[in-house]
């Protein structure tokens, strides 16, 4: 075997020779490999590898490359963008039939976009979610020695503690309402005097008939996170940041597994590589539209941006099905439902509230 690989090495570099010394003899003006010094016929060494080109070029010639990569309509990036955007399940069905140099890597797509969107937020003071706490008027009233307040309804009354029957206004804070992509520092709250302490002394009094170390660790979370949104509802949009990516390192197998699970009559065919091709594509589509959505947040409503979202996200993946694994529309449509189902029920709601849970604990 050595002596075979000995042979085509030698006669590799012969061929090599030759074909150079035809080129010269046309007029052809030849180099020689940096690294192996034998003469270059084209932009790879026939006998190394080495490319031709070292990429040591001066800064005007660097810039010149970039501008020329950005505004031509044939560069990978803007077919890559292009593919994304516009042609769902087009990135995956190219890796999956080898047309892997047209577009860039999955893999590094999704890292970019990621990064971009998280830094745009960012630079822009863009929250992802800011947390605005609701401040409802009570009526105390004492029913048989139990000091109750009145819900807003006039009829129904929950029991408070005692401490409250003072005669002074209170007012009970809630955190229930959620605003996307707004503007830091946009949204402003009015606490009424005294409103916090009494959430804190409530939240202190139930912490301290707890009967369980867990129990009272979660009101004290609830009271410190309550009291932080309504100073700032921006105040977990740091956390979030940091938990969101963490999340998505779960979801994307996840979702390649639920993909290869309604796909399995095609394993021969499609491997479960693609299927986390697949998942890389469409979650970077997400990333893409999130940015969008951001954009548009300013200007409509956070409700419509939300319906635009969703209804977005579901026809991209329908298509994106249908391009990729080439079945019928029936069989698409329906795997499409219930793959939109179990995904929304069992992967994504309990990720938001994990995501909800560490953000609020552990910051």
């Amino acid at each position: 075997m050595d002596d075979l690989g000995a042979i085509l090495e030698t006669g590799g570099a012969a061929a090599v020779e030759l074909a150079a010394s035809a080129l010269a003899e046309r007029g052809a003006k030849t180099v020689q490999c940096a690294n192996c010094s034998e003469p270059l016929i084209g932009p790879y060494c026939a006998v190394c590898g080495q490319p031709h080109d070292t990429h040591r070029r001066s800064l005007q010639a660097l810039l010149h490359d970039l501008v020329k990569d950005i505004i031509s309509f044939d560069s990978r990036i803007l077919r890559t963008a292009r593919a994304l955007m516009f042609e769902p399940g087009e990135l995956a069905l190219a890796f999956r039939q080898g047309r892997t140099q047209r577009y860039v890597p999955a893999v590094r797509l999704y890292l970019f976009v990621s990064l971009i969107f998280f830094l745009t937020l960012t630079a822009s003071h863009i929250a992802i979610v800011q947390m605005v706490p609701v401040v409802t008027p009570e009526k105390i009233v004492v029913e048989h020695g139990k000091t109750y307040a009145m819900l807003p309804n006039g009829k129904d009354k929950i029991p408070v503690p005692a401490f409250l029957n003072d005669g002074r206004p209170h007012f009970a804070v809630s955190v229930n309402n959620a605003v996307f992509f707004a503007r830091e520092g946009a949204l402003h709250v009015k606490v009424p005097p005294g409103a916090l302490e009494d959430m804190a002394r409530r939240l202190k009094s139930a912490e301290a008939k707890s009967d369980s170390s867990l129990g009272a660790h979660i009101l004290e979370a609830t009271r410190r996170t309550t009291t932080a949104l309504a100073a700032d509802p921006a105040a977990l949009n740091g956390a979030l940041t940091s938990w969101i990516p963490r999340a998505l390192f779960l979801l994307l197998p996840l979702f390649a597994l639920l993909m290869a699970a309604f796909y399995w009559r095609q394993r021969k065919d499609v491997f479960f590589v693609d299927h986390l091709v697949f998942s890389l594509g469409f979650h970077t589509f997400g990333f893409a539209l999130l940015l969008v959505a951001a954009g548009l947040a300013q200007v409509l409503s956070d409700g419509v941006v939300a319906w635009l979202v969703i209804s977005a996200l579901g026809l991209y993946l329908l298509f994106a099905m249908r391009r990729f694994y080439q079945q019928n529309w029936f069989w698409t449509g329906a795997k499409f439902i219930t793959v939109s189902a179990i995904y929304t029920v069992f992967f994504v709601i309990p990720a938001v509230f994990g995501i909800f849970i560490a953000s609020v604990f552990y910051g």
